[in-house]
């Protein structure tokens, strides 16, 4: 048995709660895994379609979502499974009083797979301690989006062609932003240089900046963007309003880090711009058309990495 093979082994069954649950060989499996679902580097394949035929996947979404919801709900569809569930609690026995574990019980026992989002830290790690059937964390809170953080990986990978040896430039909301936590932990796992930038008030935790000095990570800090990044990626969050408690300091600070008709000159110049979406201001539409704002193409690969994470947690790979 290969390498690849022990670690698709490892895969049935599996929970996917946490991006730190992942090993550098887990995630490059995952990618590589992945190409066989992008017409990118393969024709479209018929037999992907049946793949999961009979199988059922649930659904749940506590919290509103656009991508990540329908990002799932196709790529349960292209590989052929059914699919139930719900996106407003208040339409469930939930709003009767059912308890959340109650739920996860019920839906456990019609399901096959479970996608949960939901807006309290913890929650998808509490449902799988509960449920028999994989969980899947389509986000808990300010805690963790591990599929996110996949098709971040998969997207540079793509464009870049490697990880290792590349520059990654980190922008906005990096205290509360779990994509970049999660995103600055992945890349440690591989010989990535990464460039913070944030108001003072918004810095990367110390908990995060322990671990990449731990890792013997290259990294800086700066409090604005240089008039020339020397990165391959830089990734642009919003700033949350919905993280903040103190308002006055979300209006203070909100618009510090907006990238505008200038930043054109830089995507000129190779840099690639991602953002885990959905943006509000902080980048002007009419850098959309630019070959290398990504962030569109991006949203699009995590439909590849989540038709084979469906795949693997139920075996059928």
């Amino acid at each position: 048995m290969n390498t690849d093979q022990k670690v698709q082994k490892n895969f049935k069954g599996r929970d996917i709660i946490d991006i730190n649950d992942f090993s550098k060989e887990d995630l490059l499996f995952i990618l590589k895994l992945s190409r066989k679902f992008d017409p990118f580097f393969v024709k479209r394949d018929r037999s992907n379609y049946t793949i999961a035929q009979g199988k059922i996947a649930a659904v749940l979404f506590f919290e509103q979502s656009t991508r990540t919801e329908q990002s799932f709900r196709s790529a349960a569809q292209k590989i052929g499974m059914g699919i139930i569930g719900f996106n407003d609690p208040e339409s469930t026995s939930i709003h009767k009083g059912e308890s959340f574990q109650d739920t996860i019980r019920i839906m456990d026992s019609y399901a096959d797979v479970l996608i949960i989002r939901h807006p309290e830290v913890g929650a998808a790690k509490k449902a799988a301690e509960v449920a028999e059937i994989p969980v899947i964390n389509g986000g808990d809170g300010p805690n963790q989006h591990p599929t996110q953080t996949m098709l971040d990986l998969y997207t540079m990978q793509k464009i870049a062609g490697k990880l290792d040896g590349i520059t990654v430039a980190l922008m906005g909301d990096l205290k509360y932003g779990r994509t970049v936590h999660a995103l600055s932990i992945a890349l440690s796992h591989f010989k990535v240089r990464q460039i913070m930038i944030s108001h003072p008030s918004l810095t990367m935790p110390k908990e995060f900046l322990k671990i990449l000095d731990s890792e013997g990570v290259e990294y800086e800090q700066l409090d604005k963007l240089p008039q020339r990044l020397s990165a391959d990626f830089l990734y642009q969050t919003r700033v949350q309003k919905e993280r903040f408690t103190d308002l006055n300091l979300y209006k203070k600070i909100k618009d510090q880090f907006i990238l505008g008709k200038e930043f054109a000159k830089q995507l000129d110049l190779g840099v690639k711009l991602m953002h885990p979406l959905p943006r509000v201001n902080e980048i002007d539409p009419s850098l959309d058309a630019h070959p290398n704002a990504v962030y569109f193409a991006q949203a699009r690969n995590g439909l590849y990495i989540r038709e084979a994470l469906l795949a693997l947690v139920l075996g059928r790979l």
